[in-house]
């Protein structure tokens, strides 16, 4: 594994407009292919990739849009549900996105005639994140800028509304921890709600502001990540409720933290979007230096491939991917 190796894109994709976000489906969709969504500054595109780290006849990557969803506005998060199925007959493809003008957008299309979508209100300012129950995909949880966790009923209904004591940057929910949620707060605490009782459960401390982005470890549940201020921190939650590691990585403060979805050592942080460039970092948790810089024009958004160690960055008219080593 070579160390610190500042590496060009693995591949690209050419988008119509800047790219505000990008998020691999995390759920097996029953095809081959991996489905891939974007948001622009009004619409969300829906496409398939497959690269040739998973199939040898491909070369390089094969990218294919599979609709474009009008929204008519800036699109900020988007989280994808697990009932999204490729091989259904029809076919189902069901995600939400958070957009600026503080409403959630549930999009549900049998990539035919069916293109349905419903508007959530409730959140009186800017949402940062939001992510669907893992298993039955039938709940949406959200945080914002309005110091409130909401979780949703596919209908609209807010079904639970946790108050925080400042913005709610990060929201997760683990397939394996279905009746809790992570909720990360720009003050730098992390606190883990049980949903049954609607209480507190479990904190933890950045003890360092402001806390960017947080993320439940997929393959490991203990391991909590987050970027705040400067750095990267990482928690074992039976151990601590600070810090076990952390490391300053980023001048020009942190952005975005994303645990890999194959490996629990491997994380991907992103810097603010500078002047020109965003760089991206991805650490091994065995190595002292990032094992892949890379940098992309004006970046946002950061997301991991369901089954390779890839991850994906939006920028201006275009998505880069790159590959890592295990």
């Amino acid at each position: 594994m070579k160390q610190d190796s500042t590496r060009n894109t693995s591949y690209t994709v050419d988008c119509e407009d800047y790219v505000h976000v990008v998020k691999f489906n995390p759920f097996d969709s029953g095809d081959s292919c991996s489905l891939i969504a974007y948001g622009g500054n009004n619409y969300v595109v829906v496409g398939t990739c497959r690269f040739q780290e998973e199939d040898a006849e491909v070369e390089g990557m094969q990218y294919k849009t599979l609709r474009t969803f009008h929204h008519g506005i800036r699109v900020d998060a988007i989280a994808w549900s697990p009932e999204t199925r490729l091989e259904a007959i029809p076919p189902q493809i069901r995600f939400c996105t958070a957009a600026s003008d503080r409403k959630l957008r549930l999009f549900t299309s049998d990539l035919q005639d069916k293109n349905e979508f419903k508007t959530f209100d409730g959140h009186s300012d800017y949402i940062n994140d939001l992510v669907f129950a893992p298993s039955e995909g039938q709940e949406i949880a959200s945080v914002s800028d309005d110091h409130t966790c909401r979780v949703w009923d596919l209908e609209g209904n807010e079904k639970a509304h946790f108050v925080l004591r400042s913005p709610g940057m990060s929201v997760c929910w683990h397939p394996e921890e279905a009746f809790k949620l992570m909720v990360a707060e720009k003050n730098g605490t992390i606190r883990f709600y049980d949903l049954i009782t609607q209480q507190a459960i479990l904190s933890l401390e950045c003890e360092q502001t402001p806390l960017m982005s947080a993320d439940w470890c997929l393959k490991n549940t203990l391991k909590i990540g987050a970027v705040a201020g400067n750095d990267w921190l990482i928690w074992d939650i039976t151990r601590s409720s600070y810090p076990q590691d952390k490391r300053p990585v980023h001048v020009d403060r942190a952005r975005l933290f994303r645990w890999s979805r194959v490996n629990e050592n491997l994380f991907a942080t992103t810097g603010y979007p500078g002047k020109t460039t965003t760089q991206l970092l991805v650490h091994h948790l065995g190595h002292p230096q990032p094992i892949l810089t890379g940098t992309a024009a004006v970046g946002s958004g950061l997301t991991w491939h369901r089954t390779l160690p890839l991850c994906a960055v939006g920028g201006d008219h275009k998505i880069f991917f790159w590959v890592t080593e295990m």
